[in-house]
């Protein structure tokens, strides 16, 4: 007997990945140059030269059984100890190695948190429009996933219908700021007013409800945009971090749990993260990478040509006709499509060889998602389409 639940999952490809092999057939066919290919979240700057400098020197100066062996199962007390410091020295915060668990990346990090979370019916919310990953995170793990409607217009947070679904059962809210899709920033004044609901529903349902901060995007961003340190503005705050994007290394799959003193149980919620980790096999994550970190812990990103393309794209599109929220961080945007119809949508422009995700599985079916994080060539190429799409829409 095969899981059912596990079949669906193995079988059905997500929308940004189906969209993604599309385009590489295509490009077999048509030539790379012809596809203009949005799909993929994936980064398009290289590591900063501090990363190649770091691994090839612990490669020629550490041990060797220290690079490839076994590490505790939080991680290396050097590596979290360098990450701990770095978050202090950013945000005056108080934050301990122990504090601290290393994972294969963000999902392993946010499926432990959920996992740790999940007491009989509990519930975890998400604020449309959310990274499509989180449905299938929450529930296969224990929990049940609600939606938080979205706002539509500046995308930030619908406080009345946060606190509509939030009951006696929900355990968290996950916040994605930069946010995927649609590279807004939550405010700080949206940021207090979430905090302000969530210490009130707490009081009243007598337990704590946590804040799961994804934040891979934290380092992008622009404008001079402030991107808030949430724990600093609502103590029952989980981080949930990556250096896919910070560092250009999605493929090496390196990030974290930070789990507070401040937090409420955090003891207990830690050794639960950790239990949970352990349930999913994702303790010690690669040694190399834990060293390469501890070393370039305090590197940021040069956004300049993300920062580029997101000007780019956002004049010429919003010229063209087409509504978005402005983007002020991550590498996204999240644009209303024309006619209503993200994936009628999607489809046409699909037939011209541009590939831009429907914003159905993220919440929001009237939207579709652009990566900025491509080749500025390419968005060049690809702007008389989008020109043409919207001035041939019906």
């Amino acid at each position: 007997m095969i899981s059912e639940a596990m079949l669906k999952l193995g079988t059905t490809r997500s929308c940004i990945r189906e969209l993604f092999e599309y385009g590489n057939q295509q490009a077999a066919i048509v030539g790379r140059e012809n596809v203009y290919d949005y799909s993929l979240g994936n980064p398009s700057i290289p590591a900063p030269a501090q990363v190649k400098a770091s691994i090839n020197a612990i490669l020629d100066e550490v041990n060797s059984l220290s690079i490839h062996g076994y590490t505790s199962a939080p991680g290396a007390l050097d590596a979290r100890k360098a990450v701990a410091d770095d978050l202090n020295a950013r945000f005056d915060t108080s934050i301990r190695p122990e504090n601290i668990f290393l994972s294969c990346g963000a999902a392993p990090a946010l499926i432990s948190v959920i996992r740790a979370l999940a007491v009989e019916d509990a519930e975890i919310l998400a604020i449309a429009p959310f990274f499509p990953e989180y449905r299938p995170f929450v529930e296969n793990n224990g929990c049940k996933f609600v939606v938080v409607p979205a706002d539509t217009q500046q995308f930030q947070i619908r406080m009345d219908k946060l606190e509509e679904a939030i009951n006696s059962h929900t355990q968290a809210v996950i916040v994605n700021s930069p946010n995927n899709p649609s590279g807004v920033v939550y405010t700080k004044e949206t940021l207090v007013s979430l905090a302000n609901v969530l210490t009130r529903k707490a009081k009243e349902f007598g337990h704590p409800i946590y804040i799961i901060a994804d934040e891979p995007y934290r380092e992008l961003a622009y404008d001079g945009v402030e991107v808030s340190f949430i724990p600093s503005i609502y103590p029952d705050t989980v981080i949930c971090y990556s250096w896919s994007k910070s560092l250009s290394l999605p493929g090496e799959r390196i990030g974290y749990v930070c789990v507070p003193d401040q937090v409420t149980d955090s003891a207990q919620l830690f050794a639960a993260v950790c239990g949970a980790a352990r349930i999913i096999g994702h303790v010690c994550a690669p040694s190399l990478q834990q060293l390469t970190v501890a070393r370039c812990v305090s590197l940021r990103p040069d956004v300049e040509a993300y920062d580029r393309n997101r000007k780019t794209l956002y004049d010429a599109l919003t010229s063209y006709g087409y509504e978005c929220a402005k983007p002020k961080g991550a590498f996204y945007m999240f644009v209303k499509a024309p006619g209503g119809n993200a994936q009628a949508f999607s489809d046409r422009a699909k037939e011209k060889n541009l590939l831009i995700v429907p914003g159905g599985d993220f919440g929001c079916p009237d939207f579709f998602r652009i990566s900025t994080s491509v080749d500025h060539g390419m968005i060049l190429r690809s702007l008389p389409v989008f020109e043409e799409l919207i001035k041939t829409q019906v």
